[in-house]
Formats: C-alpha cells, sequence, structure tokens
C-alpha cells in the first residue's frame, strides 16, 4: 500500500520531516506554502517529484492524499487542520495543536465530528531514553508512583519573537516537557498552582522562569521548575527528571540512560538496603518525526490510533494554558479541556 501526502509548509523544520517521508516511501504529491518560491526550494533540495502550490483547497482536490502534514507556524495550525479535515483527509500537524484552548477544542470536534484522525507530533516520545523510562514505570519496579518532577535550566538567547512573547517557557517550551510527565506516568492532569515570573538580569520581555504543581490522575504530584534565562549549569533539553515510587526512585538526567534504586528488603533501619532498579529496555526504532510519522502510517494501514491523537494531547495543551492562567490569578485551577 503506497501512501500519498500533501505537506503543507516548507519552512525550517520541514527539514526534520522530507527526509523520514521519503525513507518511509511516501510519495509526497504536494508542498503548500504562503511563499511558492520556499515551497519550490524544498522540492528541489530533496529532488521530490511534487508540485509547489499556494492553495490547500484546490491542491487537496487535485491530488486527493491519504493524509496531510501540517508543519505551518501554530497560528495557522487551526485554519490547516480543519480546511483538511472538513476535505475529508486525516491530518498530522507539528506542535503545539492551536495558540489557544477554543480553536484547539474546534480542532478536536471536528476531527469527531468528520470522523478524521487528527494527530500531533510530540516528537520526545520517541526517544529511546523515554521509552525507556516509560516502560520502566509501567514494569512497577518502583511500585506505585507518587511523583514526579522536572527540572528544566537554559540561558537561551533566541532572538527574535520568544524575546518579546509573554509567556516564552511556558508557551513555547514546556509543552514538551508536560506531554512527557504525561507519557512517562500514563497520568492526566487535574488540578495546577503555577508562579511565572521574569528574574533580574533576563533578556525577556515576559515571563521566562515559571514553578508549577500539577495534581494528576493516581494522586500522582508533578512539580516542573523552569528557566529559560538561567546562565550556567544548563540541564539538557529534556530536562532533568525524578520519579519516585513506592518502592524505590528513578532518575533521567542529562540525556543519558535512566537509573534507579529500589528497596532490597524491609528493615527496622534508618535507611533501608537498596539495588539498582532493574531497566525495562526499548524496541523503539523511529524517532522524533520519523515515529509520529510510522503512527500515522499504521493508524492508515490498520486503524491503530496513534498515541498522539488530537483528543489526547489535547491534555496536554490545556496544562500550558492552565498553568498561565493559575499564575495570571495566583490561585490554583482546575485544568478544563
Amino acid at each position: 500500500m503506497n501512501l500519498k501526502t500533501v505537506v503543507v509548509g516548507a519552512g525550517g523544520i520541514s527539514n526534520a520531516w522530507f527526509p523520514p517521508l521519503i525513507q518511509e516511501g511516501i510519495e509526497i504529491a504536494a508542498v503548500v506554502d504562503l511563499n511558492i518560491e520556499t515551497a519550490r526550494a524544498q522540492i528541489k533540495k530533496y529532488e521530490l517529484k511534487a508540485v509547489a502550490s499556494i492553495d490547500l483547497e484546490a491542491t487537496l482536490e487535485q491530488h486527493r492524499p491519504d493524509f496531510v502534514i501540517d508543519l505551518t507556524i501554530p497560528e495557522a495550525h487551526r485554519e490547516v487542520t480543519i480546511t483538511a479535515l472538513q476535505a475529508g483527509y486525516p491530518v498530522l500537524g507539528e506542535k503545539p495543536m492551536a495558540t489557544n484552548m477554543d480553536d484547539a477544542r474546534e480542532m478536536v470536534r471536528i476531527s469527531t465530528d468528520t470522523g478524521k484522525m487528527y494527530a500531533v507530533s510530540q516528537s520526545r516520545r520517541w526517544d529511546k531514553n523515554h521509552d525507556i523510562l516509560r516502560r520502566t514505570i509501567e514494569s512497577g519496579v518502583i511500585g506505585k508512583v507518587t511523583a514526579i518532577n522536572c527540572d528544566f535550566y537554559i540561558g537561551a538567547h533566541f532572538g527574535g519573537f520568544r524575546d518579546e512573547m509573554s509567556s516564552p517557557l511556558l508557551l513555547d517550551m514546556a509543552i514538551h516537557h508536560f506531554d512527557m510527565a504525561r507519557f512517562f506516568t500514563g497520568a492526566d492532569p487535574i488540578a495546577v498552582y503555577a508562579k511565572e515570573y521574569n528574574p533580574v538580569g533576563s533578556w525577556y520581555k515576559g515571563d521566562a522562569a515559571a514553578s508549577c504543581i500539577f495534581e494528576m490522575t493516581d494522586d500522582i504530584v508533578f512539580t516542573y521548575v523552569g528557566s529559560w534565562c538561567s546562565e550556567g549549569c544548563h540541564t539538557s533539553w529534556n530536562g532533568n527528571w525524578r520519579v519516585i515510587g513506592e518502592k524505590g526512585t528513578l532518575i533521567y538526567e542529562y540525556d543519558k540512560a535512566p537509573y534507579g534504586e529500589v528497596v532490597e528488603s524491609d528493615t527496622t533501619d534508618f535507611h533501608r538496603p537498596l539495588k539498582k532498579a532493574d531497566i525495562t529496555d526499548s524496541p523503539l526504532e523511529a524517532f522524533g518525526m520519523h515515529g509520529a510519522i510510522c503512527e500515522m502510517i499504521d493508524f492508515l494501514k490498520t486503524g491503530k490510533t496513534p498515541q498522539t491523537e488530537c483528543k489526547d494531547n489535547i491534555k496536554s495543551l490545556a496544562m500550558v494554558f492552565s498553568a498561565i492562567e493559575s499564575a495570571k490569578r495566583r490561585q490554583r485551577i482546575l485544568v478544563e479541556l
């Protein structure tokens, strides 16, 4: 079964998508971009047998792809996704789903009404270490998870639009970490108390640092402490993680393989004897955007639902906007989908 797609958006992020699409043998029928020369340049760069276009509706009608890939800027996700869904085509899109919850809810509703799949690429779910941590937690080696913590500290001098954003860390970065917490634990958000702030010396106009406490299902507490204007002693971009369970603790930091310790036996000693936790390996072979593409291919061939389909992924997006709202109100708020 040879699959065909139309790619919408030919900006820099498309360079991470074209190689795995080609590797999987997907026919790229067309590349759509508001700047047709940008589309033509990417077609030439990757030696594609595709047409360049600025008109999505006409392109879909002409080529009738098996699915659409949305690589546009976040502000365009709603229009592109809804256009494709209503035309009858499944969509695989870049994160975040939308720039506000109302748009995201509408996109989920239209996916449901049309019966067409809309999945979001949360690329960090397709990372070997991340899958190892998830599987190890799922194995029960540390018992029931009670708490999970992520520390994220990077001094990021982007320049450009991020320097002007009102909530650059939470809006542009934290979606990754919030989704990872859900991925690792299988838990969903219930409520949040958050504090956003802009430290002295920050080069951002908006709040570039935040501390969040999320109440999650299964009585799990997720704490997040992050900063995009922290100079020196950086974490990795994935953050440093600690997962605490009834029987022990798992550590994942600096992008190195997860490890942990668990209680070896019950004693009356002040510290119980510990042993190394058994770490579960991962069979993952497709990483990042490639993993998202493979799950969409699997869905189109077998009907298996991608893990980041919109009805699920909106929960991660809701964590972002709920944290921002909590910081504004200076109070705990429920996470509403």
